[in-house]
């Protein structure tokens, strides 16, 4: 009698040995990496131990003033800057480093939008920083700008519009505890140039600027002091200009010649009778641009420095500034 719980029929009774179903499909790969188009520079220059912004009434000096003496040259600084320029929300970060004082001066930037800024600038040594915040009001001209130092409370309001600012910061005098202090800056249009009022820590400065395509005529008066001076220029030609300063109060004066070959090459020398000293400069490089426009990315001076008092001790110097993409 034939079992009736016998084994049911194999799937494939054809085969002697059951079908094997094909093996899996092997994973698909990783989409290949995504190479983004943000490039971030890197800009290491040696710069000036005194480069920090000269606010002078006068350019005549700017050259000679802004470069180091020789004896401030051990104190070497060096700053790196990071910034990614095609994130608008990315911070832009610069480091300085003075080697011999053992300090880093950190400063950082970031951007909110088309009309909002932050700024911290931090002094480790020091332990001392500032915090600022930067709006832009409805016009381009127009802006206002609250700093704080830290770990000082004590702010300081800017307002900022196309004929100058005007700023308000709380101070702490002996006598009076806290005073409030109001500084201010007005330009405008008069009889061909531009007339400046800039009050500051109770003293009035006036200036005014002429200048057409030949010839620059600018005097100025401090009040209540009543120091009077005056800076005037003279153009021959697209290459060569001459500029001579003179202050009536202390009988200082400094003059400067300049000649220019092309954009990458200036060449000026000077004298200035307060420091008694005559000097020669040589740029190969635009010295207004930036390193990322000059020949190779590289901007370099050559300066030479004769103390009228002693030949004998003429300095010879040199910065660069370089330029790296990574």
């Amino acid at each position: 009698m034939a079992d009736s719980t016998s084994d049911p029929p194999p799937p494939y009774p054809n085969q002697l040995v059951p079908r094997i179903s094909p093996p899996p499909p092997p994973p698909s790969l990783p989409p290949p990496p995504r190479h983004h188009n943000h490039k971030h520079s890197l800009q290491v220059y040696v710069p000036s131990s005194n480069e920090a912004p000269h606010k002078s009434n006068h350019r005549v000096r700017q050259s000679l003033t802004t470069w180091p003496s020789s004896s401030s040259l051990s104190k070497t600084i060096a700053r790196a800057r990071l910034s990614s320029p095609n994130s608008a929300s990315s911070p832009n970060t610069l480091c300085s480093l003075r080697f011999e004082e053992f300090n880093a001066l950190l400063k950082s930037s970031l951007q909110l939008g088309s009309r909002l800024q932050l700024r911290a600038l931090h002094d480790v040594k020091a332990h001392q920083g500032e915090l600022s915040m930067v709006a832009n009001i409805a016009d381009p001209g127009y802006a206002f700008e609250l700093t704080s130092p830290v770990p000082s409370s004590v702010p300081r309001a800017t307002l900022k519009f196309p004929l100058g600012e005007v700023s308000l910061e709380e101070r702490e005098e002996e006598e009076v505890k806290r005073t409030l202090s109001v500084n201010g800056i007005f330009k405008g249009h008069f009889l061909n140039g531009v007339c400046t009022a800039q009050y500051k820590d109770e003293d009035l400065n006036l200036r005014y600027a002429y200048k057409d395509e030949e010839l620059s005529f600018i005097p100025s008066v401090s009040l209540p002091s009543n120091v009077f001076s005056f800076a005037f220029k003279r153009r021959f030609g697209p290459s060569d200009k001459l500029s001579y300063w003179y202050n009536f109060d202390s009988k200082y004066w400094s003059a400067v010649y300049k000649h220019v070959h092309g954009k990458d090459f200036k060449f000026k020398a000077g004298y200035d009778s307060e420091v008694r000293l005559g000097w020669a400069s040589l740029w190969v490089g635009d010295e207004g641009g930036k390193a990322k426009t000059a020949p190779m990315k590289m901007k370099v001076q050559f300066m030479l420095q004769v103390p009228q008092d002693n030949i004998g001790s003429s300095a010879l110097m040199f910065r660069v500034k370089k330029r790296w993409d990574i």
